[in-house]
């Protein structure tokens, strides 16, 4: 607990043993008024000094605002133990609230607990102890057995296992080496590493990882603005039906006193607070987003939380989404050159280039004992989407596919292997082919079929890779549409056609981790990207990030989010089912301010508690 909610406790007990006494001892009446005052100032005079802020900036019409109204009216009664009562009950309430906020967020906190105080660097040959935010790119850092990785970073010495659970919510560790990335936030289990720095802390995945969590709340979903616009208009309202209620019933009704009706409009009042309503939606959404962040998936607000429980389509990127992204060269073709020239061309035409297509071709030459020379090249130039032209060894050379081939007149021999195909031309002649491979991920198939149980209506795939490997991918994984030999702008034309499938309510959702996918997830409805082996571009732009690159975990967070939106309608419906049914009894006279404190509270608590639950939902 809190100091703020140990103070607030504390004056909750005070108040109550103040009021007990003196309601119990047998003192003269102006004893007992001041024992009331002071009961009622205790717990409710900060109440009160909130509603005068709040009116003096012009927000009038708050749950402050009634709780002051109600109160005060009491005591001008002379119903000085309702007056207080309803203070106690109703402090009570935001107290448990309070709690139940600060729990939801511990439960996140401590999950998200992946940030190191400190990091272990090595300068001027000595171990020296710093804040990761001291730390520069290029610097090595040390990490014993059971220390959090501090900054993201290429392993240069050692061998260990990680835990990544923290970040992916799985709970099998990863092995590393030399050569390995990692990220921040895994824990170094049994032996020491090194690792050279790739990115400062503030671009490090640990640091992108707590500020999405931080800020996840930030962008509110329809039916939290719903709520907040609902109780903008709902508030004056009941206020407005509370004064006629105690003005004109006594005016027109025979027999009717101003006291009892004036009463019976206060008992309204306390009943409208619609306390259980504005803390328990935006709480339902930050168990949602927490409960995501369990199984390591990052939503990036509860806007996109609800966005993906509506979704209706879902397309993928191929490589790097529903494949590997690990290209291997396959098989080498002979043209004009032989088998070693054509990889040794192709690997220095694509020297610039860290696709991983062409790290796959550099990764061969270099493999074979070979060292790419930067000084054999010049004016290599990017053809989008084709590929690279350039000198090499003063001639001219070609790597690419068979636009490139088919632009710059070069008479290929078509590769019919199942795979990428790159062709190597030199001046103007067909230097020969090398054929790349990609694995299907190993819950790629798993994926759609879950997708589909969960009743999207439509799965597509867009690709840039030719049309033989795309669709044999798409028929092998069970994807419903498969759209091939796509440039970046043909993505975003192939989405908005997409767009215009889906319903009124319904969203399309778009997954992709590479640089290139970084428009298309930005136009769709909701933007899955890749966080383990994506690219910045691509995580940025995102509103969903995928921890552990599997696929899997789309059906799943979006089971969640429709747990979420069933939480939350399950609360709306209640709680304006109960306040309406009440309020009428409290209008008509048959219920008492004290059993309108337990309905609101009441009310809120069982609110608050349905809403706990999707922090703790076990998805499947």
């Amino acid at each position: 607990m809190s100091k703020k909610q140990k103070k607030q406790l504390y004056k909750i007990i005070i108040s109550a043993i103040i009021f007990i006494v003196t309601i119990l001892l047998p003192i003269p009446t102006v004893a007992k008024f001041i024992g009331y005052m002071l009961a009622y100032i205790c717990v409710g005079g900060e109440i009160v000094i909130k509603a005068g802020k709040n009116m003096l900036r012009g927000q009038v019409f708050d749950e402050n605002f009634l709780m002051t109204i109600a109160t005060l009216g009491a005591f001008i009664l002379g119903e000085y133990p309702e007056g207080i009562a309803v203070m106690l009950f109703y402090q009570v309430g935001e107290l448990f609230q309070s709690y139940a906020v600060n729990q939801s967020r511990k439960s996140i906190t401590e999950l998200m607990d992946i940030c190191p105080d400190t990091a272990v660097v090595i300068r001027d040959g000595m171990e020296e102890t710093v804040d990761p935010e001291e730390v520069s790119v290029d610097e090595i850092v040390v990490i014993r057995p059971g220390e959090k990785v501090p900054l993201d970073g290429i392993v240069i010495e050692g061998e260990s296992t990680l835990d990544t659970k923290a970040l992916t919510g799985e709970s099998i560790p990863r092995e590393v080496g030399i050569g390995d990335t990692i990220i921040s936030g895994c824990i170094n289990l049994n032996r020491p590493l090194k690792i050279k720095v790739t990115k400062e802390f503030g671009e490090s995945t640990v640091s992108k990882i707590l500020d999405l969590v931080e800020n996840a709340s930030s962008q509110k979903a329809p039916v939290e603005n719903f709520i907040t616009k609902f109780a903008r208009y709902y508030t004056p309202i009941v206020v407005i039906c509370a004064t006629i209620l105690a003005i004109i019933p006594p005016i027109i009704l025979p027999n009717a006193t101003f006291s009892d009706w004036i009463y019976r409009a206060l008992t309204f009042l306390v009943i409208s607070c619609p306390c259980a309503l504005v803390i328990s939606i935006p709480l339902s959404f930050f168990g949602g987003i927490g409960c995501a962040s369990k199984i390591g998936v990052l939503v990036k607000g509860s806007n996109y939380l609800e966005a993906l429980a509506n979704a209706e389509v879902v397309v993928f990127d191929k490589t790097g989404t529903l494949t590997k992204g690990s290209f291997k060269v396959n098989k080498i073709i002979e043209g004009e050159l032989s088998k070693e020239e054509v990889v040794q061309v192709a690997a220095h035409g694509e020297f610039y280039s860290n696709h991983p297509i062409a790290l796959s071709i550099k990764r061969e030459y270099i493999d074979t004992k070979h060292t790419l020379d930067e000084t054999m090249i010049s004016d290599l130039e990017e053809v989008v989407g084709e590929g690279i032209c350039g000198i090499y060894k003063g001639k001219k050379i070609y790597v690419g596919n068979r636009k490139l081939m088919k632009r710059f007149n070069i008479p290929y021999k078509e590769v019919n292997e199942i795979g990428t195909v790159v062709y190597v031309g030199i001046d103007n002649s067909y230097a020969g082919a090398i054929v790349i491979t990609d694995e299907i991920k190993s819950d790629s198939k798993d994926a759609i079929k879950a997708l589909k149980v969960t009743g999207i209506k439509k799965t597509v795939m867009l690709t840039g890779d030719i049309d033989s490997i795309g669709k044999k991918i798409g028929k092998e994984i069970g994807i419903d549409e498969v759209y091939t030999e796509l440039l970046p702008e043909d993505k975003v034309n192939h989405m908005e056609m997409l767009l215009k499938q889906t319903s009124s309510s319904g969203k399309l959702a778009f997954v992709g981790d590479g640089i290139n996918d970084a428009p298309v997830l930005a136009r769709a409805d909701i933007g899955i990207a890749m966080g383990g082996l994506g690219s910045d571009a691509a995580i940025e732009a995102a509103d969903v990030v995928l921890m552990t690159d599997e696929p899997s975990k789309i059906s799943k967070i979006i089971k969640i989010s429709r747990k979420t939106l069933i939480i939350c309608k399950q609360n709306i419906v209640f709680a304006l089912g109960i306040k309406g049914i009440v309020l009428l009894l409290g209008a008509l006279g048959f219920a008492s301010m004290w059993a309108a404190v337990f309905a609101d509270v009441g009310v809120s608590v069982i609110a608050i508690l349905n809403a706990m639950r999707v922090l703790y939902y076990k998805v499947k």
